[in-house]
């Protein structure tokens, strides 16, 4: 059952990105709920604290959508454009992560789809 948009990327005058992939935000399978790689939006603007706030929040609310929270997530895939931003992004994810269920979790540096773009989080989880 997938929950959420079929999405397709777009540009900024609304028209679809050439050769952008056709997505869902969020699959339930079961009690188990998959998001796609989460960005802070389009244009992409701000530091790795900004984009990292805006993409946990876009997070909550499509694990919300899907009946669950962050306190039943299992895995966490983080992908940074610069390892340097680590220790920044970090202090935002304890901030926000559930300190009593805390998923496991894997941090790599990536070249990321957009120019600007710093920071995309993958989650799965249960509810």
């Amino acid at each position: 059952m997938t929950i959420g948009r079929h999405q397709i990327t777009v540009q900024q005058d609304g028209t679809p990105y050439p050769g952008a992939p056709v997505i869902s935000q969020a699959v339930t399978r079961g009690d188990t709920v998959y998001l796609c790689g989460v960005v802070s939006g389009w244009p992409p603007t701000g530091d790795v604290r900004y984009q990292t706030k805006k993409v946990l929040h876009r997070i909550d609310e499509l694990l919300a959508e899907a009946g669950t929270d962050k306190s039943k997530l299992l895995t966490s895939q983080v992908w940074l454009s610069d390892m340097s931003m680590f220790g920044e992004h970090n202090e935002e994810w304890n901030d926000w992560v559930d300190h009593q269920n805390p998923p496991v979790r894997a941090c790599v540096e990536a070249q990321l789809t957009h120019k600007g773009l710093l920071v995309e989080i993958m989650v799965t989880a249960a509810r």
